[in-house]
């Protein structure tokens, strides 16, 4: 029999491959003290995230301006970063009310990949660059890789920038082979991980705290805020139809009875009864100034106390 031939080796070089020299003895100490070690390491995923604040923010106001444009969001991510492109892209409807297909997460390998490891499916660009066929040069396209060199994510940023898109690359590598394929790389150093290449710590942690802070501060500037209160929320279960009233009674300061009243006069819209409260307006009018403000409830305010 002939000998096998070993299968071809693709090493890394990325700072979430190397080893940590804090916890080389991470499997020899109580479990109490592996919890600090991991704990100690995750401290460390808020600085290095600070540091891409101002370039984040850049990246947020070239958002809101293709969003408003009619534009829409693209993630591709493969394994970890794929699913937490999907977790993140899948709560802004409810959250914020956003229409499905707004915002769309592409993961290598497909939705089964989001339970089932597909690894293969990272090595392919050609993959990527298939799920990023749809993409314009309205379009936004974020792709998400701990290494920074993730394959399947070339694809898709190549595909995107012949498009005419305008591309993120969010990486735990400031140092990310895949950065000259961006306009813009967010590239959180976070350092080698726990485990040696296991980005499911750290580096995920930095990717989903940038990509959260993307889509968050994205929506506030649309409009789907008042202060600090979700007022698009989609109302599909118990729990959200109690916090849609909570909402409405802790923005006016008035008594459940009346916004129960005024959230029925207004078939439930949420942002239409709270101008209504807080505006002293009738709900055609409320309608009338959040359209004029693009559901800007403040705006919508401010035009309503002018007339």
């Amino acid at each position: 029999m002939s000998p096998l031939t070993p299968p071809t080796a693709d090493r890394v070089s990325a700072p979430t491959e190397e080893r940590n020299p804090a916890t080389t003895a991470i499997d020899a100490v109580p479990t109490v003290e592996v919890l600090r070690l991991l704990n100690a390491e995750d401290t460390r995923v808020p600085t290095a995230v600070a540091a891409l604040l101002p370039t984040l923010a850049t990246v947020v106001d070239e958002t809101v301006h293709r969003l408003r444009a009619g534009g829409r969001v693209h993630y591709f991510g493969a394994g970890t970063s794929g699913r937490v492109a999907v977790m993140d892209a899948a709560e802004l409807i409810p959250t914020f009310g956003l229409p499905p297909g707004l915002v769309v997460a592409h993961i290598a390998g497909g939705p089964n990949a989001l339970t089932i490891p597909v690894e293969g499916a990272e090595d392919s660009p050609t993959g990527g660059a298939t799920d990023a066929a749809d993409v314009t040069s309205a379009d936004v396209v974020v792709g998400l890789t701990a290494s920074g060199r993730a394959p399947y994510v070339a694809g898709a940023l190549q595909a995107a920038r012949t498009a005419g898109a305008y591309t993120v690359l969010i990486s735990a590598n400031p140092n990310a082979a895949l950065a000259p394929a961006a306009d813009i790389h967010l590239g959180a150093d976070t350092g080698p991980e726990a485990i040696a290449g296991s980005t499911r710590l750290k580096a995920a942690t930095a990717q989903k705290l940038l990509l959260n802070s993307l889509s968050t501060a994205a929506m506030i500037a649309l409009g789907h805020t008042y202060s600090n209160l979700m007022v698009d929320l989609t109302a599909t279960n118990g729990k959200l139809r109690g916090r849609v009233l909570t909402i409405l009674t802790e923005a006016t300061g008035l008594p459940e009875a009346a916004c129960a009243t005024t959230l029925a006069a207004t078939n439930g819209e949420l942002k239409t009864a709270l101008v209504c409260l807080l505006g002293e307006v009738t709900p055609p009018e409320a309608r009338r100034a959040l359209t004029a403000a693009s559901g800007q409830v403040r705006a919508a305010l401010a035009a309503s106390a002018r007339t």
